[in-house]
């Protein structure tokens, strides 16, 4: 009887201001390569020229680096999947480009990716300890440049039914942070200082918002305005108060979400919920989840997978092959790419 053949994935991801790679074997992580850009905290925010730029120098590197410490030749790769979008439109034509070319060089096939569907899927690698969400699941993605609930029915049977009106809910905490005169990106330093702090100290408002969509603005500016009037009767009051506004704000975000969340479950009937994206990070949406009074069954990934990263992309890229789900290299990077 022949042995099954292993599938080894090279899975590359290029959206925003991470250059990385991974290597997977049958959905097993052998490797998880990421370079990430620091170039861009002078600046309060990624510079997308400068990003693209960035991950022309690191592109190959970072390949190199992955398949090096997998512990394989090049030429066992099985397929290559990539980012295609959303994402920086120039930043995902580096991997993209990238992609395609190995690929050929290679003669394997190549595979595009959803990032956001990336994020949900992580949930699926094969990682001792963390057990995979049963369908139908719904999933909350929650990063610097997306908000999304999402009904998961399989792999690639996923509904949005609720999303962001305006600003991510990771933008808001680098916003906000950033009124705070917080570094940038914000949202670990608040994290941090928001354990000091009594969440209850401060009231920030939260928009009203119908369905299941959400809206992070209008937190903006009600903190914007209560940062002004009291820095009028108090030019100290941010340094003085640091952990305290740290804290409320944090207790606002997470109190829009979960809030959200309990009308999803309500709506559709599923209590097993998984999230993902780099604010899934935060220990207090995480303890939020964890600890709710409500029964759901809640599935938090690894903290190296909530983060942008290869390894999401590979295994999509793996369960995408075991369908043949395929690419033509004339596919093009999309920078609003719907599921």
């Amino acid at each position: 009887m022949s042995k099954i053949k292993d599938i080894y994935i090279l899975g590359i991801e290029s959206s925003c201001d991470d250059t990385a790679a991974a290597v997977l074997c049958n959905g097993k992580i052998l490797s998880n390569i990421v370079a990430t850009q620091e170039l861009h905290q002078e600046y309060g925010g990624v510079v997308p020229e400068l990003a693209s730029r960035a991950h022309q120098q690191n592109i190959v590197p970072v390949v190199d680096q992955a398949i090096k410490k997998a512990g394989i030749d090049k030429n066992q790769l099985s397929a290559i999947a990539f980012t295609r979008g959303p994402g920086l439109m120039g930043s995902l034509l580096v991997g993209s480009s990238f992609a395609k070319s190995l690929a050929m060089g290679l003669d394997i096939p190549l595979i595009a990716v959803n990032h956001l569907q990336a994020h949900l899927l992580a949930h699926f690698i094969e990682e001792p300890g963390f057990e995979k969400p049963n369908f139908p699941f719904l999933g909350l993605t929650i990063s610097g440049g997306h908000t999304q609930i999402v009904k998961i029915n399989d792999y690639f049977d996923m509904e949005i039914i609720g999303e962001t009106l305006d600003d991510a809910v990771g933008e808001a905490f680098d916003k906000c942070g950033k009124m705070m005169n917080l570094p940038y990106p914000a949202g670990a330093i608040i994290d941090k200082y928001a354990k000091k702090g009594n969440p209850k100290a401060f009231t920030f408002a939260k928009p009203k918002v119908k369905n299941l969509d959400f809206s992070f603005s209008g937190v903006k500016t009600s903190v914007l305005y209560f940062l002004q009037k009291k820095q009028k009767e108090n030019p100290n009051f941010i340094e003085e108060n640091i952990y305290d506004l740290c804290a409320s704000f944090q207790k606002t975000i997470v109190d829009i979400l979960i809030d959200k969340l309990e009308k999803a479950v309500e709506k559709t009937g599923i209590k097993e919920i998984a999230i993902g994206g780099g604010v899934s990070a935060n220990s207090e949406i995480r303890n939020a989840l964890l600890n709710n009074k409500n029964n759901w069954k809640v599935h938090i990934p690894k903290f190296e997978y909530t983060t942008d990263n290869a390894a999401m992309i590979g295994i999509v890229g793996y369960l995408k092959y075991k369908n043949s789900q395929f690419t033509d290299v004339s596919v093009a990077a999309k920078a609003r790419y719907l599921f």
